[in-house]
C-alpha cells in the first residue's frame, strides 16, 4: 500500500480559496497512491477560531466539491483532514471528510474530543459521538482527529470496529512536539495497528506548527518521518503486517478492562 501525507502549510498570507485549490493539486499530484491524507482544519488553521464562523461551510461545501474532484481525478481514496462544519441546526463540528477514488463521501467524522479547556474548540464547536471506520480494499481505516490521539479509548473502539490502520489529521502546535511523535508510537504499539498522524506546517493565529507528520507501524517503528516545512511525505508499507504482529504477538487477545459492562 502506498499512502502520501500532504503536511500543507497553513499561513494567514494566504487566501483560503487560494490554499483549496493548491491542495487539490497536491492531490492530484500523488496519482498512484492508493490513501492521500491531508491536516486538520488546513482551510482556517486550527487555532484560528475567530474564523471558524464565518469560515464554516456545510458537508458537501466548497471544500467536499474541491477535494471530491481531486480525489476523482487522482483515482486516490483521500482523507480530506477536516472543515469547520456548519450542521443543518446552525451548529459548527470539527468534521473530517474521506473520499473513495470516484469522488464520493464514503465516510464523515466530527471530532469528538474537542480540544481548547473551555474556550476555542471547546466551547464553538459540538462533539461528535460516534467512532468512524472506512474499509478500504486491503485494509479498514479508523478516524481520529488531532487533540483525540490523547484518548486512547477512542483507539481502542476503533481496533473493536476492525480498524487496522490509524489515520490522524492534525493541527498540533510545535511546542508540543514530543507529544505528537510519542503518541503516535503509542497508539500504534497498544492497538498493533498503522498510525498515519498527518500535521500542517506553518503559523496560523499567532501558533507555530510542528509538522513532523509521521507514519508508524504495529511494532512501533517509525516508517517515516516529515520536517518542520510543508512536504508530501510518501511511504509504501504492506497492511497484511497488522494481522501478522497480532498473531505473533497477541497482546489484544489478552485485554479484560472495557469488553465487558462493569459488574454492579
Amino acid at each position: 500500500m502506498r499512502a502520501s501525507l500532504i503536511q500543507i502549510a497553513v499561513n494567514e498570507d494566504e487566501a483560503v480559496e487560494a490554499r483549496r485549490l493548491r491542495a487539490a493539486a497536491l492531490v492530484r499530484e500523488q496519482a498512484g497512491a492508493d490513501l492521500v491524507v491531508l491536516p486538520e482544519l488546513w482551510t482556517t488553521g486550527a487555532f484560528a477560531f475567530e474564523e471558524f464562523d464565518a469560515a464554516a461551510e456545510p458537508l458537501r461545501g466548497p471544500t467536499y466539491e474541491a477535494m471530491a474532484k481531486a480525489a476523482s481525478d487522482a483515482g486516490v481514496w483521500l482523507h480530506a483532514g477536516s472543515v469547520p462544519e456548519r450542521a443543518e441546526d446552525g451548529r459548527l463540528y470539527n468534521t473530517s471528510l474521506v473520499l473513495s477514488p470516484s469522488g464520493e463521501l464514503a465516510a464523515s467524522y466530527r471530532k469528538i474530543h474537542r480540544f481548547g479547556f473551555d474556550r476555542g474548540e471547546a466551547v464553538l464547536m459540538g462533539a461528535g459521538r460516534e467512532p468512524v471506520t472506512v474499509a478500504l480494499a486491503d485494509t479498514t481505516v479508523g478516524v481520529a482527529t488531532c487533540y483525540d490521539l490523547r484518548f486512547p479509548e477512542l483507539f481502542r473502539s476503533l481496533v473493536d470496529a476492525g480498524a487496522e490502520l490509524l489515520v490522524v489529521p492534525a493541527g498540533w502546535p510545535e511546542r508540543r512536539r514530543s507529544h505528537w511523535t510519542l503518541l503516535a508510537q503509542a497508539r500504534a504499539v497498544e492497538n498493533q495497528a498503522f498510525v498515519l498522524a498527518c500535521g500542517t506546517a506553518g503559523t496560523h493565529a499567532g501558533v507555530p506548527q510542528a509538522g513532523h507528520s509521521i507514519v508508524v507501524d504495529p511494532w512501533g517503528e517509525v516508517l517515516a518521518q516529515a520536517g518542520a516545512d510543508e512536504e508530501v511525505l510518501t511511504v509504501e508499507f504492506d497492511p497484511a503486517k497488522v494481522a501478522r504482529t497480532r498473531e505473533q504477538f497477541p497482546a489484544l487477545k489478552d485485554r479484560v478492562l472495557g469488553l465487558e459492562p462493569p459488574r454492579r
